[in-house]
């Protein structure tokens, strides 16, 4: 039986590792640094009160990934009587609902999305409508800037579009770029715009437009789409998404015990150290390193798939003949790391139209003068994901880099301070918080900044190891979604299945057209 060593227990590894073990006679090893599954798609448990990293919708244009998502989470019982009909790019499938779950109550939730924009006091939709509310906001003199910078920007479009600052002016104009994407953008990478590449928005924001908005608003005054994959619809406008019960970890750690099940190995708590190779294009062995033990040990393998940094893969690359400029680029990428700060209150201050609760998945934070970028309301996601019945379960986001003077503070410093900024928004009151946490994560979002210019130096390297296969957001370094990420892992193993020791299909995810949100149909 051959091996298949998998760094990585995320959607990717986990994907990859099921597919190998129900489409060939491989077997899987998993390596995870963790002491859970899940990668950034994990759900932490403090004291009964579930915290999402992130933010992690359910949604994919494509009908294989939920078809695999639902294999293991099945659709919530009380959704419909017996069947779901649904479209997908413009096909109908119609799926059953399972009413007799057992006793097992993992199933996926249909959850309505709402997201806005807290700007100068004022919620907005996000993304921004078309309405009278946003027009009473903004004010007219506002909303003529924002429309003459548009139309100016449609008829004198910057050319060739090379920066991120001159992608989001042509498709939104100066003004709205200014008001709602400048600021809160360089808050995310920690770098301005006009220093990231306009391939960040051509893969991130895609097709979303003025234009795009308008014709949305137009036509949500006459229908709704309520399709579960939400076809013909940006995904920056989907009105719906599937949510485990339980948080995205429940479903990993659902796959993770059906890999254990079927045969496959998962090392938790456990890191991978020096590739070996066999000086020509394939690697024979990993050292692993058991994080509690310190004991290290080599293991073989047939296949390898790395799900890690690509600057950590390239450093533990000393038995490889890897060019002196690959290592010199990779060693210069850069990452944006990712902290979040779980607060339980009996309530909240922030209130919605006649005073009722805010029904928001998130709230994106435009204020330049506030460090938190984002907030999580947990137990809108899901009822489960707050152990108490009534209380306020929020995650308030903040990104930047380990080597900040706010990332070293220590817990209940970073915890009074964040308090304080929710206070001066009104999201709260500091007597109303009743505990909190703070979770920090590690390389989180790939940057496209640094040495990511040249990558493709890198990618061209590794596509020559044979045996090798580079899958997910790190792994890749790419800024993908997990659908993405698991469709990489799918590629890699067809792959092997198939013989075909090209790479070039396990790049074009998320870059072909039939992965972008436009429906050229």
């Amino acid at each position: 039986m051959k091996t298949a060593i998998i760094i990585g227990a995320g959607p990717a590894g986990l994907t990859a590792a099921f597919e190998l073990l129900t489409k060939t006679d491989i077997k899987p090893v998993i390596i995870e640094a963790d002491k859970q599954v899940g990668g950034l798609s994990k759900t932490i448990n403090y004291k009964g009160n579930k915290i999402d990293i992130g933010g992690h919708r359910f949604f994919s244009k494509s009908k294989k990934v939920i078809d695999w998502w639902l294999q293991f989470l099945p659709l919530d019982p009380g959704y419909s009587e017996n069947t779901i009909n649904l479209r997908y790019q413009n096909k109908k499938a119609e799926f059953a609902v399972k009413k007799d779950l057992g006793d097992d109550n993992r199933v996926m939730l249909v959850r309505k999305r709402k997201s806005r924009i807290l700007y100068n006091r004022n919620f907005f939709d996000y993304p921004l409508r078309l309405n009278r509310k946003t027009m009473s906001n903004l004010g007219s003199f506002k909303m003529c800037r924002i429309g003459l910078s548009y139309l100016y920007a449609k008829l004198f479009p910057v050319k060739p579009e090379q920066t991120l600052e001159q992608y989001f002016k042509n498709h939104f104009g100066n003004e709205l770029y200014q008001t709602f994407f400048k600021d809160y953008t360089q808050k995310v990478w920690g770098v301005p715009c006009n220093k990231l590449p306009a391939s960040w928005g051509q893969q991130r924001v895609k097709d979303l437009s003025i234009s795009k908005v308008i014709w949305h608003a137009v036509k949500t005054i006459f229908t709704s789409n309520k399709s579960l994959d939400q076809s013909g619809t940006n995904t920056s406008l989907i009105e719906q998404f599937l949510y485990p019960q339980s948080g995205p970890g429940q479903m990993w750690e659902t796959v993770a015990e059906k890999i254990v099940k079927l045969g496959g190995t998962i090392l938790l708590n456990t890191t991978a150290g020096k590739i070996t190779g066999n000086g020509n294009n394939k690697i024979v062995s990993l050292e692993i390193v058991n994080n509690e033990t310190g004991e290290s040990k080599k293991i073989n393998g047939d296949y390898f798939f790395s799900t890690m940094p690509v600057k950590e893969l390239v450093k533990n690359c000393e038995q490889l003949p890897v060019p002196a400029q690959v290592h010199s680029i990779a060693s210069s990428l850069e990452y944006r790391d990712f902290l979040i700060v779980g607060l339980l209150a009996s309530h909240l201050s922030v209130k919605d139209k006649n005073e009722m609760p805010v029904t928001d998945n998130w709230i994106y934070i435009q204020d330049k003068n506030v460090q938190a970028g984002r907030l999580q309301f947990f137990h809108n996601w899901s009822p489960f994901m707050v152990n108490r019945p009534g209380d306020s379960w929020i995650g308030v986001e903040y990104f930047c880099n380990e080597t900040d003077d706010f990332w070293q503070l220590e817990d209940p410093l970073i915890i009074n301070s964040v308090v304080k900024e929710m206070e001066t928004i009104g999201i709260l009151e500091a007597a109303l918080v009743k505990d909190a946490i703070v979770v920090r994560v590690k390389k989180a979002y790939p940057s496209y900044y640094g040495g990511y210019e040249n990558f493709e130096i890198v990618r061209r390297y590794f596509d020559t190891i044979e045996n090798l296969f580079l899958i997910g957001r790190n792994g890749m370094h790419r800024y993908n979604n997990s659908d993405h990420s698991m469709l990489t892992a799918m590629a890699a193993v067809e792959n092997i299945i198939a013989g075909n020791t090209g790479k070039e299909n396990i790049w074009n995810i998320n870059t072909e057209e039939e992965y972008h949100e436009q429906d050229n149909s």
